[in-house]
């Protein structure tokens, strides 16, 4: 008989090829095990043997646990990500030094804790699957781990020299009071159904946020540090992928950050500074839930029998919106640009604060040119006159001009009218 690792292997192989009978009969040897005693016992541990450094490879070229866990999820389905989890749990213990703290962080949201005896065996327990159903879901989960290609590696990963090094870059603590402060107004903005109170908390939340990120950005100047811009990935799932991918474009081009869609691969990628790169998490997480609360409302609104399938008119809705937001996000920027800048000639000089956001602006396009080479630029495609006047509607009501001096101008372009 085989020894476990072959069976393994011989598992794999079928399960990647199209011969459905031939993965079939592997995986009935898989059950049948090494023929030994402990035969089912060696084929789950050569399984995490497998998957463990199967996850270890994908470090150095980007992934991170919460990327991993998000594609398994969404490629497969939520209980092969909970077996993920435990696998980086396992493969945790043995991780080469240094292993940097924002990495124990995601593993601890991820809920990725180790648990006493067969990783494989228990978590089919949990789960309620029987051995044939656990070793079918468990050769699937390796067989997508082992075939993602390689990412942009936007932290240093453990076991390497820069894992070690704390980051002294501009850090937006989770705990910060600020924080609490945006986070506070932006779940009233989410709640709240009256759009006048979504517009001036959201509003707020934007002119506390775009404050911050001056701040950090002065004190970061007033000090020698050789950092480098950061990234986070942010989640673009479908339905709707694509307006998920321009809301995040928007928030980010608002918040002096860059952003790339991988369509393939269900996110967008974030660069930016840190205080910057928190900013644009928690926008675009408040804003989503936002707009589909919206787009729900404004399906109920909707002419009966106008003729336009609910898709269609949703997409619409929700790429109007998004660049509507996007206008509104900018403004208040601006406005507290603006107001930082004159406070700075009367202190320091009026050169002092426009040269420090142009020089992190700078930074932050040479990020995306260095880890994006190839980026290339998508069309906005709009099918649905309705949905897109219904869209830009609701984004002026939740409109984010803190001045309110101004009156928001029309966003360019016009439905496609196939």
């Amino acid at each position: 008989m085989p020894d476990a690792d072959e069976l393994v292997a011989n598992a794999l192989a079928a399960v990647r090829g199209t011969d459905v009978r031939q993965a079939e009969r592997q995986l009935d040897q898989l059950m049948v095990g090494t023929g030994a005693a402990d035969g089912t016992t060696a084929v789950d541990a050569a399984l995490l043997r497998r998957l463990v450094r199967s996850l270890g490879r994908l470090w150095p070229r980007g992934w991170q646990p919460v990327d991993v866990d998000r594609i398994t999820g969404r490629r497969l389905d939520a209980r092969a990500a909970r077996l993920v989890r435990a696998a980086m749990a396992a493969q945790r213990r043995d991780q080469a030094e240094p292993v940097p703290a924002w990495w124990d962080d995601q593993l601890r949201e991820l809920a990725a804790t180790e648990v006493d005896g067969s990783v494989l065996a228990g978590w089919a327990s949990r789960e309620g699957l029987d051995r044939a159903d656990a070793l079918r879901a468990a050769v699937d989960t390796l067989a997508l781990v082992e075939s993602l290609p390689p990412i942009a590696v936007l932290r240093p990963p453990p076991g390497t020299s820069g894992a070690a090094l704390p980051r002294t870059g501009g850090t937006a603590r989770s705990g910060s009071p600020m924080l609490d402060r945006v986070r506070a107004l932006l779940a009233k903005a989410e709640s709240t159904t009256f759009p006048a109170e979504a517009e001036a908390l959201t509003g707020k939340a934007q002119e506390l946020i775009a404050r911050h990120s001056i701040d950090e950005a002065l004190l970061a100047a007033g000090s020698e540090r050789g950092d480098l811009p950061g990234g986070v990935r942010l989640s673009t799932d479908t339905p709707y992928a694509g307006a998920k991918a321009l809301l995040v474009q928007e928030v980010a081009a608002a918040n002096r950050c860059e952003a790339v869609w991988s369509d393939d691969l269900g996110f967008a990628t974030v660069l930016g500074w840190p205080a910057d790169l928190v900013a644009v998490e928690l926008l675009y997480t408040s804003l989503l839930v936002q707009a589909t609360a919206a787009m729900l409302r404004g399906r109920a609104e909707r002419r009966p029998g106008s003729g336009r399938r609910t898709k269609v008119w949703d997409e619409s809705f929700l790429n109007a919106f998004a660049l509507r937001i996007g206008e509104r996000l900018r403004t208040a920027t601006e406005a507290a640009t603006n107001a930082a800048d004159q406070a700075a000639a009367e202190t320091a000089g009026a050169e002092r604060l426009l040269p420090v956001l142009a020089a992190r602006g700078e930074a932050v396009r040479e990020r995306l040119d260095t880890l994006f080479p190839g980026v290339t630029r998508h069309r906005l495609s709009v099918r649905d006159a309705e949905g897109w006047s219904s869209g830009t509607s609701a984004a002026d009501r939740a409109s984010l001009d803190v001045g309110g001096a101004r009156k928001p101008r029309q966003v360019p372009g016009r439905p496609d009218p196939r």
